[in-house]
């Protein structure tokens, strides 16, 4: 079975970024050929995964019943990542937010991109991620753009580095969320997200369709719901995700086997899409070593093969190269690679993603409109 390439520049979350200021009448592509509106909302739900929505059309009725296609979500399949290509517009090879923890190029430690938090200096967000992004440009053509997420993200690193030029709006009640929106909406020209970050939650303590997660998907489906009812005239309301999910069947812990320890300077990404740093002069054996141990569980190239594979997108930016694992593993099926001394939290989970499954790469595109 061959790894899943996202479908950068067909039907992925960098065209769905490009097409939403395409509906605003913002010059440049439209690849997915999105008709006009006046206002969009972006309804973006962490962790629904196509296909996990689908196997649980019980649970969702109003988001079973829209018409919609299936996107990827671009490697690794990870909330950093994926929202710094919503963010931005491009593959993670142009943004640089390459996973969820990463190596600082030539500073010896790691850098959680998701958190920005690191266990040496902090990177200033306009430095690690560069790029105007979709709401700067927006707001230089009239468009008001607003983001509608829990209070907590307001001001954090991360969402200055894939949110920066926006809005932002603190919600952390659902019904505060969709008042935010309707307020947000009420522009005559506007650009919109919000965001909706529990159900991610349950899938990863309890498993994607454990009573938890499926309590969640139905919440979700109410707020659809809800957020649908507030559009005015001339509006379209897109729903997306950010990645899938698995639930892990088979944990393989790099910290209790030797073999994925030797010659490796820092371990990062996360369970399902593991950054390997190898020590200087060990890279070679770095790649044999794991390719050796985790064999047929995992997808293990070096970073020139999954560069030139396109996983990271059709280029990487010269300056990003480092930032990339000598060594990338990527599990298939079940399986997870946990560190449980380093990440105790995170080797503990039962729901994970990153990795180029469809259970994690394809997120839905629902419409609502009311054009």
């Amino acid at each position: 079975m061959s790894p899943l390439v996202p479908a950068y520049g067909e039907a992925s979350l960098a065209d769905l970024s490009s097409s939403l200021l395409a509906v605003l009448g913002m010059d440049g592509a439209n690849p997915l050929g999105l008709a006009p509106a006046d206002r969009v909302l972006l309804f973006l739900v962490d962790g629904l995964g196509a296909e996990l929505l689908r196997a649980h059309p019980e649970a969702a009725p109003f988001l079973s019943s829209r018409a919609g296609r299936t996107l990827t979500a671009g490697f690794p399949a990870t909330t950093a990542t994926s929202l710094g290509t919503l963010g931005t517009g491009l593959p993670p090879g142009e943004h640089g937010m390459l996973g969820y923890q990463l190596a600082v190029p030539g500073a010896g430690y790691l850098f959680n991109c998701l958190r920005w938090t690191a266990f040496g200096p902090l990177i200033a967000p306009e430095e690690w991620q560069p790029t105007a992004t979709v709401f700067e440009r927006a707001a230089a053509a009239g468009i008001s753009t607003s983001y509608v997420a829990p209070a907590q993200f307001e001001g954090t690193g991360f969402n200055q580095a894939v949110y920066r030029g926006v809005r932002f709006v603190g919600a952390d009640a659902v019904d505060d969320r969709v008042e935010g929106v309707r307020r947000a909406l009420a522009e005559p020209r506007a650009h919109v997200t919000v965001y909706y970050g529990d159900l991610d939650a349950a899938g990863h303590m309890r498993g994607w369709g454990s009573p938890e997660w499926l309590d969640q998907l139905a919440r979700v489906d109410r707020m659809a719901e809800r957020l649908a009812e507030t559009l005015p005239p001339g509006s379209a309301m897109y729903v997306t995700a950010d990645h899938g999910m698995v639930n892990a069947t088979d944990r393989i812990d790099a910290d209790a086997v030797p073999a994925l320890r030797e010659g490796v300077a820092l371990l990062g990404g996360e369970a399902r899409a593991r950054h390997v740093y190898a020590a200087p002069g060990a890279a070679g054996a770095v790649l044999e070593s794991w390719r050796g141990v985790l064999g047929e569980a995992a997808w293990v190239a070096s970073r020139e093969e999954a560069v030139e594979s396109g996983w990271f997108g059709p280029r990487v930016r010269p300056e990003w190269l480092p930032r990339i694992g000598d060594v990338v593993a990527v599990p298939r099926a079940g399986t997870v690679v946990v560190a449980s001394a380093a990440e105790p939290l995170e080797s503990s989970f039962t729901g994970y993603h990153g990795s180029l499954t469809p259970a994690e790469q394809y997120v839905p595109l629902l419409e609502v409109s009311t054009r």
